[in-house]
């Protein structure tokens, strides 16, 4: 990490302001090379004329110094903030790769934030997350997670399975005598407590995995039903083709539209039916499997058309995804003559429309829907490593249980060190050291 590294911040284009960030031993003396001054004092914007190698001026900018260890890396920051545009900020850097320094790794600077100790592996998750974050309730919990929210609830499971850890390793000691009673109740009693904990958080993590990853909403139904229109009028602009002809749309179509405050991902399927063309039979299986990645699933039915097996195939799967999935049902082209069996419909709270003109309805049903899972203030995992760590640390302490129970001390303490680890993978690497803090850090002064 001897290394001075560079990069431009911020994104690639055409804008008011790019941003070269410089973070290493070297900063300091090439910003000064950069500009020709002779000090720079920490957190203070000054605004610098930009010379190349060759001492031509390349642009004015504002230099930013941040001292090492107060900066984002832990290291010596620079920051120039020049002009915007394609042209001048590789000038800039480029001048900046000619005194000392290399182009920056993807994640680098945040790589060197954590082995410096300024941030940790939740954080470090955040930011990247932050950056693609799909809706506004994203951004408040990604924010209080920069702010150590995760890093706190972690800290605190932590600290609760290191003391049962500390109590049997002491305890190991005497193992030829038997545990009082109460202590082994008062242990898997704290044990069931910290499951539920965790629990509870990987369920309402998991229950607003959409609110990270960006809400997924299929629309099905039989072929010509108005799927395409549909998805046109959410779009607002015609990006599916319409056609009297059945099976026009043969693959998924994926499109993204902001409701509300959230991004969602509209897939338009193929009409599901029975089908002896074989690229259709794929577009239909893509449709299903669709319908399994999906959060919310939009059902169209026409309201012109007799109900048939059709439609009864598309009803079979809805009842077969009703407990698992967010089912908005519609019945579409209400402006022609009815000869759809309404009571087919009778578990579905279903919404009457006609998709060439209006979708209000449903966008407000979509809303709701999504608002639901909107920012509250519990503790949130942001990635799939997260939810996996909290899963194994899970049946760690469900495997611990059993072997404390028989005064299996060893396994005991293997099985909580395996909770301790997966869990500590959130934020930090655990250490043996903080077990040993632990237990002797109960003792009386002297001792």
């Amino acid at each position: 990490m001897n290394e001075t590294i560079c990069a431009v911040a911020t994104a690639h284009g055409i804008g008011s302001v790019s941003i070269i960030r410089i973070s290493g031993t070297n900063s300091l003396s090439i910003a000064k090379r950069l500009s020709h001054a002779d000090t720079f004092a920490p957190r203070y914007a000054t605004l610098l004329p930009v010379y190349a190698a060759d001492n031509s001026i390349i642009d004015e900018a504002i230099f930013l110094y941040f001292k090492a260890p107060h900066s984002f890396t832990g290291e010596d920051i620079v920051e120039v903030q020049c002009h915007g545009g394609f042209v001048v900020a590789q000038l800039v850097l480029k001048t900046v790769l000619g005194y000392d320094a290399r182009l920056a790794n993807p994640g680098e600077f945040s790589k060197r934030a954590f082995l410096n100790d300024k941030i940790d592996l939740s954080k470090a998750e955040a930011i990247a997350a932050l950056i693609e974050a799909k809706s506004d309730d994203a951004v408040k919990i990604l924010a209080a997670q920069l702010r150590g929210s995760l890093g706190r609830y972690v800290d605190n499971i932590r600290d609760e399975l290191l003391y049962i850890l500390a109590y049997s390793e002491v305890s190991i000691d005497y193992a030829e005598e038997d545990l009082p009673k109460d202590l082994i109740e008062q242990m898997i009693s704290k044990l069931n407590t910290l499951h539920a904990s965790l629990a509870d958080t990987l369920q309402a993590s998991k229950s607003r995995e959409g609110l990270m990853q960006g809400f997924k909403v299929s629309i099905v139904g039989r072929p010509n039903v108005g799927k395409s229109s549909l998805l046109n009028m959410l779009l607002n602009y015609n990006r599916a083709i319409v056609s009297e002809i059945a099976g026009t749309t043969r693959d998924t179509i994926e499109e993204s539209v902001k409701i509300g405050t959230h991004l969602v991902r509209i897939i338009d399927t193929a009409g599901i039916r029975k089908a002896d063309d074989e690229i259709e039979r794929i577009g239909i299986q893509r449709s299903i499997e669709a319908i399994d990645k999906s959060d919310i699933v939009i059902a169209l039915f026409d309201n012109s058309r007799a109900f048939d097996d059709e439609d009864a195939q598309i009803l079979r799967i809805l009842k077969q995804y009703k407990t698992r999935k967010e089912i908005i049902t519609i019945l579409n082209k209400i402006d022609l003559d009815n000869n759809f069996d309404l009571s087919k419909l009778s578990e579905f709270d279903y919404i009457k429309q006609n998709s060439k003109e209006n979708a209000r309805k449903l966008m407000d049903k979509l809303q709701a829907i999504l608002d639901k899972n909107n920012f509250s203030d519990e503790t949130m995992l942001v990635s799939l490593r997260q939810i996996e760590a909290v899963s194994k640390a899970m049946q760690a302490i469900t495997d611990a249980k059993q072997p404390l129970l028989d005064q299996e001390l060893e396994i005991f303490s293997f099985c909580i060190t395996e909770a301790i680890h997966a869990i500590s993978s959130i934020t930090k690497t655990f250490e043996n050291d903080e077990m040993l803090d632990k237990m002797f850090g109960s003792f009386c002064l002297g001792k």
